[in-house]
């Protein structure tokens, strides 16, 4: 299996539709490249432009969606095309993850559920998701969660109880902390005997320095790829049946006690 991770720069000057129409033209360039190609968390607006959420969000099946349905179509891969505030008629702003079939079908939807900021930003601006999601593809079941997710082990370990075998990660990660963005990624595929493919943003957001450094790490802790911190495209090749091997070798989670039933009293 081949995956392309699309880590983009999210800077000031660049308009939302010019922005859209650059990135779908990178994701059909992947074409015959990579049957998975993902993307950054909200690079539509930036992680940190929080005063542009409102004014950019847009419908589930907004310019976004269909620009990037479109891309994965015409590229015939399976897209995680990152993320996008999400407008919901009803109620709150959302960061809600697409993910896309290559015939162009919308595979999955998924809302953040922990949203990063404490008292500002994303904390308060938007709603928090509440389902776990996993996409089945032909090769594996995918995983999918949104940067801040990425400190909560307990998501993970219920995306492979939902039979996940592949982690992937839309984050603007900041560069402030990107020892924590290595660090996490790592311990989530060693813990939970997975891939993780942890797509991050180049440039700045906001003013806030981006960490880049997409990753992509194998069921052993192993750093298969890693990119630099600019604009970049990481591509790498792995064997989806190195999870189960790798669980049948070293098989931990079966001696998993905590979570499994109710606390004695």
């Amino acid at each position: 299996m081949r995956a392309s991770l699309i880590q983009i720069a999210v800077d000031e000057g660049e308009s939302v539709e010019s922005r859209r129409e650059r990135v779908a033209s990178l994701v059909r360039e992947q074409a015959g490249v990579a049957d998975l190609v993902v993307l950054p968390e909200l690079w539509t607006t930036g992680a940190f432009a929080y005063e542009e959420f409102a004014a950019e969000a847009e419908p589930l099946d907004g310019p976004t969606h269909e620009a990037m349905a479109k891309a994965a179509s015409d590229a015939g891969v399976w897209l995680h095309a990152g993320s996008i505030p999400e407008r919901d008629p009803d109620g709150p702003l959302y960061n809600t993850s697409l993910v896309f079939s290559p015939s162009g079908e919308r595979a999955a939807a998924y809302r953040k559920i922990h949203r990063f900021g404490f008292d500002k930003g994303e904390a308060v601006l938007m709603g928090a998701g509440r389902d776990l999601v996993t996409v089945r593809l032909p090769e594996m079941t995918v995983g999918v969660a949104t940067c801040y997710d990425l400190r909560f082990p307990e998501l993970f370990r219920g995306l492979v109880d939902a039979g996940a075998e592949i982690l992937v990660v839309s984050a603007g990660w900041p560069e402030r902390r990107r020892a924590h963005w290595t660090l996490l990624a790592q311990a989530r595929a060693v813990e939970n005997q997975a891939f993780v493919l942890a797509c991050g943003t180049a440039g700045t957001h906001a003013g806030v320095p981006q960490a880049g450094h997409s990753i992509v790490v194998d069921p052993w802790g192993e750093v298969l790829a890693e990119a630099g911190p600019g604009e970049e495209i990481l591509t790498v090749e792995f064997d989806p049946a190195k999870v189960a091997r790798t669980r049948e070798q070293f098989p931990a989670l079966k001696d998993r006690v905590l979570g499994l039933e109710p606390p004695r009293r």
